[in-house]
């Protein structure tokens, strides 16, 4: 009974039942230790979804609340509040979804703060919101989300591409393809074809992916290089191989949650698809391979554990987490990988989410920004990636965390 109890504790642990506080103070029901306030307790995605509404309230206009700001962070934290409605049908997360973007939707469908001279990748993101919206028929303004939609996909048709078809990531980032873009633009575009019967740019999409196993994963490691410069030119980049020097955890969980997503989209009979998720299937054992033993996390420069100044970095292993258990609930990988999924997730829950005075919950240890190149100049040294700041709520974590953990709860539950 005792081992059973240790069992069932550390399962309601994983699937965000029980708080870790919680399991300080048992009670006993029919012999078996158990937290009083288990049937009370909310889920970890809804927790820390609920958490995040209460920092950043809808009633905040824009120019104080980073959440309704257009851009690719905005929109990683509505998809994952989307998808905890989805979960649940509880209307409050909708109803946060729709007046956060609300701020963005002028009434001529115009989207305050983009700018499409820029042809930045990194704008097309929260698209994907907007397209969510556009499918939910009571809502009075989804032909504005449409319309607004639209003019996203029109920066894709113009996009600056390198030679073989690739988006370059930033007008003002010449021939570079970063990984970050892959999740960036292609959910959003793999999800556009299909609602509005785009059939091409399912091809378009698969190239992207396609050029990125070409030209960014190392053929020793099977790792991927955050960045590649078709001209070579910039200082980041080799000059034999226009690769840039590391290996970054976010930049290939951008890239392994941009695969799964996609091929929620992609019909079943494209010949492409299976390319897909053979690109998936790649990448799931060396993300094995690459995980630490002793925290079940990801290192911020993936290859270089216990390094001096490396860390345990909670984006990545929060994306990881959900491509890979995604991956198996969806058949795309065997359900082997699912453990080292829950390996990861049992280190998130214990090592980096902080329970915190007022009832919420918040996540440590997410790199505040990643990039190559700019001004001033990231070199994409091992030094540089060090050198930018650990925060604590993180968008780029906190919306990986919700994902995550939507996909650890239904694991539980099938359970």
């Amino acid at each position: 009974m005792r081992v059973y109890s240790c069992l069932l504790l550390g399962a309601l642990l994983l699937s965000g039942e029980l708080t870790q506080a919680q399991t300080k103070t048992k009670v006993k029901t029919k012999g078996l230790a158990v937290a009083p306030a288990v049937a009370a307790a909310r889920p970890w995605s809804q927790r820390m979804a609920d958490s995040f509404m209460k920092l950043y309230p809808d009633t905040i206009p824009p120019e104080r609340n980073r959440a309704a700001r257009w851009g690719y962070e905005h929109g990683l934290m509505l998809k994952s509040i989307e998808r905890v409605w989805q979960r649940t049908g509880e209307r409050q997360y909708l109803d946060y979804v729709v007046k956060t973007m609300d701020y963005s939707i002028g009434a001529d469908a115009g989207i305050r703060y983009f700018k499409m001279e820029d042809y930045n990748l990194d704008n097309i993101n929260a698209g994907r919101v907007l397209l969510a919206l556009y499918q939910q028929p009571q809502l009075p303004r989804r032909e504005l989300y449409r319309k607004a939609a639209e003019t996203l996909r029109l920066q894709l048709e113009n996009q600056p591409h390198t030679s073989e078809g690739g988006y370059w990531h930033k007008k003002r980032y010449q021939n570079q393809m970063w990984l970050d873009g892959l999740y960036m633009a292609e959910p959003f575009s793999a999800e556009y074809a299909k609602l509005f019967n785009q059939p091409k740019d399912f091809d378009h999409v698969a190239l992207q992916f396609a050029l990125v196993e070409k030209h960014l994963v190392d053929p020793k490691t099977g790792l991927l290089y955050h960045g590649w410069d078709e001209a070579k030119t910039e200082k980041w980049a080799s000059k034999e191989t226009g690769l840039s020097p590391n290996f970054w955890s976010r930049g290939i969980g951008w890239y392994g949650m941009a695969l799964v997503d996609v091929l929620d989209y992609f019909p079943k009979d494209h010949p492409q698809r299976k390319n897909l998720i053979s690109y998936l299937q790649r990448l799931a054992p060396v993300l094995a391979k690459y995980q630490d033993p002793k925290t079940g996390g990801w290192w911020q420069v993936t290859d270089q554990a216990g390094r001096a100044g490396n860390y345990i970095e909670t984006s990545g292993t929060c994306m990881f987490i959900y491509a890979l258990q995604k991956g198996v609930r969806l058949g795309y990988l065997d359900k082997k990988y699912a453990a080292v999924a829950q390996k990861g997730y049992q280190g998130v829950l214990t090592q980096f989410v902080a329970p915190q005075p007022d009832g919420t919950v918040a996540l440590n240890g997410t790199v505040s920004v990643g990039g190559l190149g700019g001004n001033p100049y990231r070199d994409g040294s091992y030094e540089y990636y060090l050198s930018e700041p650990i925060k604590q709520n993180d968008f780029k974590g906190l919306g990986p965390f919700i994902m995550a953990s939507i996909e650890m709860e239904i694991a539980a539950k099938g359970k």
